[in-house]
Order: structure tokens, then C-alpha cells, then sequence
């Protein structure tokens, strides 16, 4: 037995090797991908490393079940709604794997040359013993996916015979007619099935066979594939515990079952915004105030709770992210209509959201308007929600007072930010807000700063509000 850094240390030196002989005589130990992936993953343990960098969220939950998984060498289903990293975290584990192994030269299904299950590689061996090449694969080639849909077959999965092998000369009879499927060609990595449940049940069964009996039917003839696999499905709930949807004896095979979830706070969903966000146009410079990413963070966690909206579908991270983009978007394309050089998001551009939110949300019982008044009411609660976690309202009684001497100020979408300024003037309580939300004070900000604030008063009834074809006219 070798120890862990040790055996990485044989693993670098041998990859010199260009023959199996010169590998034996290298030290290599062979180890099948799930002692390999629990050696890589305890040694990022011991360093205190992230076991799956970018994966936000689930340090206490989701990683800690998923690496006892891999210690046990579980096949693993992960089970959870749309937008929770589900198809990330799968396509992640390959930082379980070393960054390169050794394989028969030519090999299809990457047969280890110590152990191979091929006909091609065991005549190959057994004619030309430890002479036989062998080639170095990285670590992302040995990751294979596939969504799971009715359509697909054995042939995709498994392997089907090949006519054209047949037109060559061979019989069908004999094994390297063969066209191999996605599974063999995952040989020694692993292998992500998404939404298993949409597997037709005859191609579970053939799935069944892969992980535990080993051996498969193509076409007629029985193949002994011992495939050395990590498979990884995703499920959702709703699907995964409906009677038929998958069978039993396959669900058994996976030994361990890992629930994910939304992210649980509003500082998780800003960071995923943050990480996911595509970038605005260079030309342009943004400021994305942090309360406005709140809000965008919190209209989501609203729409997760909400009665008024299908929980078993599930609120998609994605919908925060698309959010935040179109938000910034809205501010850049403002930014290049009135002619400002900095884009700053503002509570009118909320208005914009419709579009990256009502196809993300499914609304219960839609009657005419529903879906307007349902997100309206989210937005509503947002803005009030993070209003009130950075204010309350008595501390701008100033503002106020000033809309009792018969101030009104009129917002909107497409207002030059100085107009604002012009309006309202230099109020006391505006500079303190800015200071206190760390924001620079520029005229873009004032008036992102100010709508927040005027919004914030007129949700705690301090303020009415009139809105006329998008725009609003706050007064007392």
C-alpha cells in the first residue's frame, strides 16, 4: 500500500512511461477511478483546499453528504429542483481525478494497461505483451454526460453493432463489430446522467446491468463489460418519487442520495449573481449599488416562498442572475439615451424585470392579470424588505418635510440622473444614505440613492405615489 502523496509522486514520475513494461517498472499502483477520486478528495481535505471551487452555498450541507459519498464509493443521485448547480457540481468531480492517466494507445474505452476488457486491447496484449504503447489522458476526457430523454437508446448508451465493420469483413458474431456508446467510451472517469427519471425503463434496465452486472446485450450476443465508472444522476424531487418514473432495482444501486437546495441566505444568492453575471460593455462604466443587488437577491427568495407561485417547479437561480443582468443592461441602455458615462440601476428599472422573471416562475390558478399583480407584489416586498433592513423611515422626516411644503418629484426609467439633484436639491439625509450604503457621490448614484429612498417612504406610508405611463410622481 502506498499513502497518498506518495503515490502521486510514482503518478508524475511515471509519466514518462511510454510502454506498458517501462510503467510496471515505473512503480505504478492501478486503482479504479472511485479509490482514486477518495484519494484526491481526503488529500484536498488534509490541505483544507475547496473540494469543488465555484459551488456556493452548499459548505455545510450538499459537500459534506457528497464526499462521504465519494469516500464510500457511492454512485450518487443528486436530488433537487431546477438552478441548484445540480449539472456544475457533476461536471466538477473531475477535480477528483488526477490530471493524467495512463491507457492502451488507441484504446476507445480507455482500458487501463494493466487490466484491459476490450478484444481489441486483450489480442493487442496478449501478442505483444509489455511492447504494447500507451497514452497519457487528461482528466477531461474522462468526463461524459448525457441528458436523459425518452428517445434515447441502448445504442446510445451502450454500443451497437457497426455496419461498416461488418462491410469490412468481420462477423457479426465477433465483439469488434462493435460501435461503442457513451458509457464504455466514459471507461475509467465518470459519467453524469441528467434527469434520470425521463429514461425510458428498458434503457434503466440496460443501465442496471452497466453498474452492477457488468455485462450487457447488443444486438443478441452478451458482452462482458466490466466498465470502471463514477455515474452521477440529477432528479427532481417531484419526478424522482413518482411511481414508474424509475425502477426500484436501479434507485438501489445508488448508494447514496444528496438533496440540494436554493441558496439559503441573500449574501449566497448575491455572490452566485456576481460569479454568473456577464459582463456590460467596456465602454461604459457600472456601478451596481449593493441595495439593489439586495433586492434582486430578495425578490427571489420572496418568489420561493410565495403562495402564489408553483414551489414544486421551483425558483431557479438562474431568474436572480437574469435579473441582475437585465438590470444592468436597463441602466447602460438609460446610460446611452440621456448621454451619461456611468450606468447606474435604479428602483424604476424594476419595471424591465418582467421579461428575465414571468418565464421562470409558474403562477397558480393564472387568471387576467394575475402574473402582473403577483410580481408586483413581490417587487414591493423586496424593495420594502431591504429598505428596511439599512433604514427606517423617521430618519428622513427631512424628506418628508419637504414634500408637506408641496414638493413633488417626478421618476422614471429614462430621467437624466441631474434632474434629480435639480429637483430635490442637497438634502443632508441623501448624503448620509450614500455614506452609509458606501456608495461614491455622483449624480448617477444620487438618483439611483434617491428612488430607493422616496420608494422605501412611500412602502412605509409616508409618502403617496402617483403612476402614470412609467413614471411616478412621489408627493405627500
Amino acid at each position: 500500500m502506498f499513502l497518498a502523496g506518495s503515490l502521486s509522486i510514482v503518478l508524475m514520475m511515471t509519466a514518462a512511461a511510454r510502454t506498458i513494461g517501462e510503467l510496471r517498472s515505473s512503480g505504478h499502483v492501478r486503482e479504479n477511478v472511485k479509490q482514486e477520486m477518495r484519494r484526491n478528495l481526503l488529500a484536498r481535505l488534509r490541505t483544507g483546499e475547496p473540494l469543488l471551487p465555484g459551488i456556493v452555498g452548499y459548505d455545510e450541507t450538499v459537500l459534506p453528504q457528497l464526499a462521504n459519498a465519494v469516500i464510500s464509493g457511492h454512485d450518487v443521485i443528486l436530488l433537487g429542483e431546477r438552478g441548484q448547480a445540480k449539472s456544475r457540481i457533476m461536471r466538477s468531480l473531475i477535480n477528483f481525478l488526477d490530471p493524467q492517466v495512463p491507457a492502451i494507445a488507441g484504446c476507445e474505452i480507455n482500458d487501463h494497461p494493466f487490466g484491459p476488457i476490450c478484444r481489441r486491447c486483450l489480442d493487442l496484449i496478449a501478442k505483444d505483451g509489455d511492447t504494447v504503447e500507451i497514452a497519457w489522458i487528461d482528466r477531461d476526457q474522462r468526463y461524459g454526460e448525457k441528458l436523459a430523454t425518452p428517445d434515447i437508446s441502448i445504442a446510445d448508451l451502450i454500443g451497437e453493432v457497426d455496419p461498416i465493420k461488418v462491410a469490412e469483413g468481420r462477423y457479426l458474431a465477433d465483439e469488434m463489430t462493435i460501435h461503442y456508446g457513451l458509457l464504455p467510451r466514459t471507461n475509467r472517469g465518470i459519467f453524469g446522467i441528467n434527469e434520470l427519471p425521463d429514461l425510458a425503463e428498458r434503457i434503466q434496465v440496460g443501465l442496471l446491468n452497466i453498474m452492477e452486472e457488468k455485462d450487457v446485450q447488443i444486438r443478441g450476443y452478451r458482452v462482458r463489460l466490466p466498465l470502471d465508472l463514477f455515474v452521477i444522476a440529477s432528479a427532481n424531487p417531484e419526478d424522482y418519487t413518482s411511481r414508474g418514473r424509475i425502477i426500484t432495482p436501479l434507485k438501489d444501486r445508488f448508494g447514496s442520495q444528496v438533496r440540494t437546495h436554493y441558496p439559503l441566505t441573500i449574501g449566497e444568492e448575491m455572490q452566485i449573481m456576481e460569479a454568473e453575471r456577464h459582463p456590460v460593455p467596456e465602454d461604459f462604466e457600472l456601478i451596481f449599488p449593493t441595495f439593489m443587488k439586495e433586492i434582486v437577491a430578495e425578490l427571489t427568495h420572496l418568489a420561493r416562498r410565495s403562495p402564489h407561485i408553483s414551489q414544486s417547479s421551483g425558483v431557479s437561480v438562474r431568474m436572480s442572475i437574469a435579473n441582475f443582468e437585465n438590470l444592468a443592461s436597463n441602466a447602460v441602455r438609460r446610460a446611452a439615451r440621456v448621454g451619461e458615462a456611468l450606468a447606474v440601476p435604479r428602483i424604476t428599472d424594476l419595471a424591465f424585470l418582467t421579461s428575465s422573471t414571468a418565464g421562470r416562475v409558474e403562477i397558480e390558478a393564472l387568471d387576467e392579470g394575475k402574473e402582473e399583480q403577483v410580481l408586483s407584489r413581490l417587487e414591493r416586498g423586496a424593495i420594502s424588505a431591504v429598505f428596511s433592513r439599512h433604514f427606517s423611515a423617521a430618519q428622513f422626516d427631512g424628506i418628508v418635510a419637504r414634500f408637506e411644503d408641496g414638493q413633488m418629484l417626478e421618476v422614471g426609467e429614462g430621467i437624466n440622473a441631474r434632474t434629480y439633484t435639480r429637483a430635490i436639491g442637497e438634502l443632508p439625509e441623501v448624503a448620509t444614505a450614500l455614506k452609509k450604503l458606501s456608495l461614491p457621490d455622483r449624480p448617477e448614484v444620487r438618483a439611483s440613492v434617491i428612488e430607493f429612498l422616496l420608494e422605501g417612504l412611500h412602502l412605509n406610508k409616508r409618502l403617496n405615489k402617483d403612476e402614470v405611463e412609467g413614471r411616478a410622481v412621489y408627493r405627500r
